[in-house]
């Protein structure tokens, strides 16, 4: 997995000393922000990152509902990842099941009012951890060219 090569056979096969350092220290930076804002979510808010990312999907969504298949899909979660999350978050009062009345094979996810409560109470909080792990060890200039670097990973098509 860490290969370093001064001479790249085939072009593409190694990375060179730069993608190397860059791609190491890219695992361990986003590692290590998304445990330090999880650490805080739980213990501030008793909610895992992924339950925080459901509930504001849910939240942002028209009659705060979704299809499980496109919570999924915006969550970048597999579909049997997204069912035992939703689950666990059912037997918490936050989501609750519905059958889809046009398929009824499809279920929709819906954000109950104990669950934008919740969000509601864990934003501030979770806001606050962003900003401390993140957003202030940055130049708003750093931000503006970083945010529209990334935006080539987010909008990439592959899985």
């Amino acid at each position: 997995m860490w290969v370093v090569s001064h001479s790249s056979p085939g072009g593409t096969n190694w990375l060179n000393e730069a993608e190397q350092a860059f791609w190491r220290r890219w695992m361990t930076g986003t590692a290590r922000i998304a445990e330090a804002i999880e650490h805080d979510l739980k213990r501030s808010a008793g909610l895992t990152f992924g339950d925080y990312e459901v509930l504001v999907e849910l939240s942002e969504s028209p009659e705060r509902r979704l299809r499980m298949s496109e919570l999924a899909e915006r969550t970048v979660h597999s579909a049997s990842r997204l069912s035992m999350r939703v689950d666990r978050m059912v037997k918490l009062g936050l989501v609750a099941r519905e059958r889809c009345p046009e398929d009824r094979r499809g279920f929709f996810a819906v954000l109950t009012d104990d669950g934008v409560a919740r969000l509601e109470s864990a934003a501030p909080g979770h806001v606050d951890s962003v900003r401390r792990h993140l957003v202030d060890r940055f130049d708003p200039g750093d931000i503006e060219v970083m945010s529209a670097l990334l935006s080539r990973l987010s909008s990439d098509p592959e899985p």
